[in-house]
């Protein structure tokens, strides 16, 4: 018996999902806009609702609207008829997800929407259905050819996750949220990790390796010694940052001079050393390192580069599993 050659089905449904985000690309009109405009200015939560796979998409858009700082749940349309109405207060947005737009299930909550007069959004693909007649804002999907028989729901639920993702995205732009803002939902996981600041990693108070500009390497040598982390960080009397010292450039030195120990450490350092804000990700101090050829980067707060407050290397970066 042949086998079958099961690649070239999923080419197939692949190519019909690409065709159906075609369409739905090619329709997205002002109504999109209409649906940022109330989902940014809405003072309390966004719900959204859905009955089988369109109750899947609906769960996981609200998903991702919560995690960009938006309030939202998703509820099965089959318990709103039986007393999950009254988790909807009038200041809501309701978002209702339904294919042919006349669901028998959502039929209530469409009519308890409309009775208090609550936002409205409907995402369908029949126009003049029920949930298109009744929406306040319609956002109509393109009618596509369904893989698998031409019925089961593959093309249809891509678009509507597509477009619930779309709206989520052009919300986070138009409420202008910041990768910072972002961490602040994602503490934990590979996201959290990957959203850490400098100022979560670095090293603070006396583990930093400072030494005053005024000393003689004697001194350097001991302090560099004891911190362990390959580099001295120099700075004068008032307490500001002049200079860096790293252990590459003490064998360097060493091999310059016999008596290294006596020179003066301002005669040694490297001045004005790379520093970075400790709100900055730690991904952009990597990128750094990489680009400057260095290990470690001097932190500073905002506006105070003078003034180091901590000090980040690289195995520090590569130890917290960031990458």
């Amino acid at each position: 018996m042949k086998k079958r050659n099961y690649k070239i089905i999923a080419k197939n449904v692949i190519d019909l999902e690409i065709k159906a985000l075609k369409k739905l690309r090619n329709s997205i009109n002002n109504s999109f806009n209409d649906a940022i405009e109330a989902i940014s200015k809405c003072q309390s939560k966004v719900i959204l609702c859905g009955v089988g796979k369109s109750g899947l998409i609906a769960a996981k858009i609200s998903a991702t609207l919560s995690s960009i700082g938006t309030p939202s749940f998703s509820l099965s349309a089959n318990d709103c008829s039986h007393g999950d109405l009254g988790s909807i207060s009038k200041k809501d947005i309701l978002i209702l997800i339904s294919y042919s737009g006349s669901t028998e299930e959502l039929k209530n909550v469409i009519k308890y929407a409309n009775r208090n007069k609550i936002t409205l959004i409907g995402i369908m693909s029949k126009k003049n259905s029920i949930l298109y007649n009744a929406s306040d804002i319609k956002l109509l999907i393109p009618e596509v050819t369904e893989a698998g028989l031409g019925i089961v729901p593959t093309s249809s639920t891509i678009n509507q996750l597509s477009i619930g993702d779309a709206l989520a995205v052009a919300t986070l732009d138009k409420k202008k949220i910041s990768r910072k803002d972002f961490k602040k939902f994602h503490p934990s996981g590979n996201l959290g990790k990957k959203l850490r600041n400098v100022s979560d990693l670095m090293t603070t108070g006396k583990q930093i390796p400072f030494i005053d500009e005024s000393l003689k390497m004697k001194n350097a040598l001991k302090i560099i010694s004891q911190k362990k982390l390959g580099v001295l960080i120099v700075k004068n009397r008032k307490g500001f940052t002049t200079g860096i010292i790293t252990d590459g450039q003490i064998r360097r030195s060493n091999e310059k001079n016999k008596d290294l120990q006596s020179l003066s450490v301002k005669n040694v350092m490297t001045k004005k050393p790379i520093s970075i804000e400790k709100d900055s990700l730690v991904e952009k101090a990597l990128s750094i390192m990489n680009e400057k050829k260095v290990t470690s980067l001097c932190v500073h707060k905002k506006g105070l580069k003078s003034k180091t407050i901590g000090i980040i290397h690289i195995h520090q970066i590569l130890s917290s599993n960031i990458y």
